[in-house]
């Protein structure tokens, strides 16, 4: 039996969540390199409460971009920061989680996806029965962040690639499997490194660009 959401969605809600998200993010300047600002998202989920919050925020998203009556019967996590918050997020949503995983993690028979990085390709993979034919799914990662500057790419991924390509990947074993991909949602996304034009579904994001976060007036 399906959960439903823990209240009725509101946009006031979703946006006072968002903002109290964004002041609550931590920026290091020129780590790990100069000229890099990093979006350290940990923070979210030091704080019980603002590990409420993000969940909170993140089913709201969910209503949002795809309705009451369409949210998904599976959420994919990618890994390894995805597997933070997507068990959790399912469990708010009343779906199953499946983790995507790099390849040779995962047991039994897997179904396999490629993705191109920094310095070559790496590879995901999937269990093969994870996902059964017409579940509406959805994909969820902490960042998007993928663009041609490799220096930011590298800072950025939470997978050690192109968060774009390996979010996209995912997708490509969710649609393997026979399953409906509805979309993609991340916590961040940097704007400026255009990490959605990758992608072959819907893409939706708590909390985007630099400059928003910057100002923690």
């Amino acid at each position: 039996k399906r959960l439903s959401a823990s209240s009725p969605p509101t946009s006031s809600e979703l946006t006072h969540l968002r903002a109290r998200l964004h002041r609550s993010l931590r920026q290091y300047p020129d780590f790990p390199s100069p000229g890099i600002l990093f979006e350290d998202i940990l923070p979210l989920f030091a704080d019980a409460l603002l590990h409420k919050s993000l969940l909170r925020a993140l089913e709201l998203q969910v209503i949002d971009s795809f309705g009451q009556d369409q949210t998904p019967d599976v959420i994919v996590g990618l890994e390894a920061r995805g597997f933070l918050f997507a068990p959790s997020l399912a469990l708010k949503l009343g779906a199953g989680f499946v983790p995507v995983r790099k390849q040779g993690k995962l047991p039994g028979p897997t179904e396999t996806a490629s993705f191109k990085k920094e310095y070559g390709e790496d590879f995901f993979q999937i269990q093969s029965d994870a996902i059964k034919p017409g579940q509406r799914v959805l994909v969820v990662d902490d960042i998007i962040a993928t663009g041609k500057d490799q220096s930011l790419l590298t800072c950025f991924s939470s997978t050690d690639g192109y968060v774009g390509g390996s979010a996209a990947a995912a997708g490509s074993l969710v649609k393997k499997l026979g399953g409906t991909l509805l979309g993609y949602i991340f916590i961040l996304e940097l704007d400026f490194l255009k990490g959605r034009d990758k992608l072959d579904a819907p893409a939706h994001t708590l909390l985007s660009s630099q400059e928003e976060v910057g100002d923690k007036t």
